[in-house]
């Protein structure tokens, strides 16, 4: 800049105003000195812990096992104090997650995993060179030499085995996914995909086609409908969530929130062991319920499947047999079919009737048809019965016309009009001279008096 605040005394324009150029002495970058010891006391010191004898810490706050009998009382075995250090970290070294690490701890790590491939590299080739010695042995048992041939075969196998080792190893590599909102890791994945397949959002161009969404990478709908199902790649979500263990899985689901409501205390992710065992209890209990009560009511109606074919007249209602007829209907030759007969109770007549219940319907009602009665258990007349009823239904209809016609002919009843205390007097009525004189003469009375 090319003026300066006054208050820097600057001779000449610069930006060192607006940074902090002074540093600051008591800032530190080390850190503490891991179980660093200072001093260690042979008798207990007043003011140490009573524990373990240390003056750097008190009893409360000691790390060590609790001793049956403290240092304080014994004087034996006193712990040597630790070293306490405090530092002024500048705003870097606060926030820094790896300040005081230390890098050669890491190197432990290195070493195991190093060892762990060697000896993955020696078995492999201690296998490799066992098959190669049984093949030797086998040929020379056989009365075979060995040839360049056989020896280039071995070879080959040694580098088939170098291969496979290799893609063993890339099988192995860890990746990273990334599937959060924010960009966070949700775990790790490996590279199980083949190279050559054809990713599923390029089977059908289509716009109108099956929606891919790319963020959770699924395709719920076909991208093929038309296509075979032999010759398809690729099944759809939905048919993957809809069959297999994913089925299991969500039936295990529903099991777990339906016995929750019904008040049992089972949660699906709390304890998934749990809830599966509980599942495959109810789906046993269920099973042989439902079996329980199939033989229930197999037991009590039968069992049509089980039981003896029917013969062959009673399902179509026919059969090869000749039977001649004359003209008036009677048999000549042969002998009548008789009527499949079901295994309810048929032609049985009870109380004289010549015919069954329910073979006359008339004003909603059933009844018999050889004495039209309407009541079941009634005892059968015949005709002289339905003469009998014909005759009272005849002899009620003429009562009701008889009654019907006097009551239009009979003449009104003239009622008579009585005057009564508080009301208007009609135009039309009339007095009783007796009762009105008597009247008067009790009235002149009651006054007299």
């Amino acid at each position: 800049m090319s003026s300066a605040p006054w208050y820097l005394n600057s001779e000449k324009p610069s930006l060192k105003h607006q940074r902090k150029w002074k540093s600051d002495p008591n800032y530190t970058k080390s850190w503490y000195d891991r179980g660093a010891k200072v001093f260690h006391a042979e008798k207990y010191r007043k003011g140490a812990c009573a524990n373990c004898g240390a003056m750097t810490h008190d009893a409360k706050s000691c790390m060590e096992r609790p001793r049956k009998m403290g240092a304080k009382w014994t004087n034996i075995n006193i712990a040597p104090d630790e070293k306490i250090e405090t530092f002024e970290l500048d705003y870097d070294g606060k926030r820094d997650r790896w300040n005081g690490y230390d890098t050669s701890s890491y190197a432990r790590v290195v070493e195991r995993y190093e060892a762990r491939d060697d000896a993955r590299r020696k078995f492999n080739k201690e296998q490799q060179l066992k098959k190669l010695e049984e093949k030797n042995n086998n040929n020379d048992s056989g009365g075979g030499g060995d040839s360049d041939g056989e020896d280039e075969d071995d070879d080959l196998r040694i580098d088939e085995a170098k291969v496979d080792e290799s893609k063993q190893m890339d099988f192995a590599k860890v990746e990273k996914r990334v599937r959060t909102t924010g960009g966070g890791s949700t775990g790790t994945v490996r590279n199980l995909r083949i190279r050559e397949d054809t990713a599923k959002y390029l089977l059908n161009l289509d716009v109108n086609s099956a929606h891919y969404d790319p963020k959770t990478r699924s395709m719920r709908e076909d991208p093929l409908p038309d296509a075979d199902p032999n010759d398809k790649f690729y099944g759809v979500n939905n048919q993957y969530r809809n069959s297999g263990q994913a089925l299991e899985f969500k039936e295990l689901n529903i099991h777990a929130w339906e016995a929750f409501d019904k008040g049992q205390d089972i949660h699906m992710q709390a304890a998934p062991s749990q809830a599966e065992l509980l599942y495959k209890n109810y789906i046993v209990i269920k099973d042989k319920l439902k079996s329980r009560t199939k033989e229930t009511i197999m037991e009590k109606y039968g069992n049509a499947a089980a039981e003896e074919e029917l013969p062959r007249e009673l399902l179509l209602g026919q059969s090869e047999r000749e039977i001649e007829y004359d003209r008036a209907g009677r048999i000549i030759k042969g002998q009548e079919t008789a009527l499949p007969r079901s295994k309810y109770e048929e032609d049985v007549y009870i109380n004289n009737h010549t015919c069954v219940w329910g073979s006359w319907w008339k004003d909603h009602q059933w009844g018999y048809k050889c004495c039209k009665q309407v009541i079941r258990n009634s005892y059968c007349t015949g005709a002289a019965g339905i003469e009998a009823a014909e005759a009272a239904s005849d002899l009620m209809k003429a009562n009701i016309a008889r009654k019907e016609a006097s009551e239009e002919t009979q003449t009104p009843v003239e009622g008579k009009r009585l005057a009564t205390w508080g009301t208007d007097l009609p135009d039309d009525l009339v007095l009783d001279e007796d009762l009105l004189a008597e009247a008067l003469k009790k009235v002149s009375m009651s006054s007299n008096l």
